[in-house]
């Protein structure tokens, strides 16, 4: 996650322009929602939240989580987002139960707990995952392709090592756009699985909320894998005359992606949507299982933005429930950009909680104390520190925190 300023707004899409199947789909997850939403003052307080982004990788021992619970506590913070498994899509590791053991130490120390779970993002570019079980070898189908690389897969057999293979090196080619390699909304089994996982999660433990981090696709030229394009046909056959559909499938017999191509709009639409209704489904599963746990999600500042390229349509998310609270990120690149961005999201989330996302690994402390004075005046509820591994780690070393924690929250 790279975070500096935080914010999402959100704006009503008419329900009528949704596909049907995804229509039901959030109507359904709206029913859900009205029968266990408590209000968000309940569930929050007026209390600043004052989190710490923190990787599974300080979670290693009971050790390491008893220093971090410490160190953040000492400092004066009193929420952690948990990252739950290196990608949302991981069972829980049985050998260790790492967010038993931080729950269990974190709440005696007067600590929330939010499990961070990466929705869509699966894999980093760098390093393939080691273990043969996930989800990347399982089920590679379920991957996000790019449609610069597309017509190269669209005929490929999902489970060669080369198909993975061409995607990770496009991947690392491509870095400054996308940070990994993500499984499609678009496909059901795929959202399916990602709605165990976080069901699995919220049934097993007493979290105080879920964050929605990477939910969004890298780019609106995504998705283009045989699976997910076959799903958008699907559903676009089922909407035509039967001569235009004789037509189109005649041109897909040369073009694979004839559907995609004779109808951008409902395309882009039918993923755009399909994420919705995913964002919705998940919160219905959390509010059945913990009622008082806070659904949030990470999103990009400029809500234009995040709809446009990323088909993250945040505004009809907020507007119709499904978020208790936003994390608002965006590249802001001077604290006038930064108070900006808040100032618009803050305008736009009305009563809901927005929380600033701090990129405190690549800031001074002096620079992360402004960012907070910032999001402070620009009416935040709170603040997200990334993160604390990098924070407690050479450059900044193990004073940092404790810095912060006199500068901003009163710690010692």
């Amino acid at each position: 996650m790279d975070v500096r300023a935080p914010s999402r707004v959100c704006r009503a899409h008419t329900l009528l322009a949704l596909p049907v199947s995804v229509l039901l789909a959030v109507m359904a997850a709206q029913v859900a929602v009205s029968l266990v939403t408590v209000p968000v003052g309940a569930a929050a307080g007026d209390e600043e939240v004052r989190a710490l982004w923190v990787r599974r990788t300080s979670l290693e021992s009971s050790d390491a989580i008893r220093k971090m619970v410490a160190s953040a506590a000492t400092a004066g913070f009193n929420t952690l987002f948990v990252q739950v498994a290196p990608d949302a899509n991981a069972r829980l590791q049985p050998e260790f139960d790492a967010v038993g053991e931080t729950l269990a130490q974190a709440h005696a120390a007067g600590l929330r707990v939010h499990a961070w779970v990466d929705v869509a993002l699966v894999a980093a570019p760098d390093e393939l995952p080691s273990a043969r079980d996930h989800v990347i070898y399982q089920h590679p189908e379920w991957l996000m392709v790019p449609r610069a690389i597309a017509a190269g897969l669209v005929e490929a057999d999902s489970h060669s090592p080369d198909y993975i293979g061409r995607l990770a090196r496009w991947t690392r080619t491509n870095r400054a756009r996308i940070d990994g390699l993500y499984i499609s909304p678009v496909q059901p089994d795929a959202a399916a699985h990602v709605a165990e996982v976080v069901r699995d999660l919220v049934r097993r433990y007493a979290i105080d909320g879920v964050y929605l981090d990477h939910v969004s696709y890298p780019g609106d030229d995504f998705d283009y894998s045989r699976r997910s394009v076959e799903v958008f046909r699907d559903f676009m056959r089922g909407q035509l005359l039967l001569a235009e559909r004789q037509r189109i499938d005649a041109s897909q017999a040369i073009d694979p992606f004839a559907y995609p191509n004779e109808f951008p709009d409902q395309w882009r639409l039918f993923r755009q949507s399909q994420l919705t209704a995913l964002v919705a489904r998940l919160r219905g599963i959390v509010k059945a299982a913990r009622p008082s746990a806070l659904v949030s999600a990470a999103v990009t500042s400029d809500a234009a933005i995040a709809e446009r390229d990323r088909l993250q349509d945040w505004r009809t998310w907020l507007d119709s429930g499904f978020l208790d609270a936003l994390c608002a990120v965006g590249p802001a690149v001077n604290a006038a950009q930064f108070a900006a961005q808040l100032a618009q999201v803050h305008a736009i989330a009305g009563s809901r909680p927005v929380w600033a996302g701090i990129g405190a690994n690549r800031l001074s402390q002096r620079e992360t104390l402004d960012d907070i004075v910032t999001a402070r005046r620009a009416g935040a509820h709170g603040v997200i520190l990334f993160s604390y591994d990098s924070l407690i780690s050479p450059p900044k070393g193990t004073e940092y925190l404790s810095a912060i924690g006199r500068g901003a929250f009163d710690g010692s």
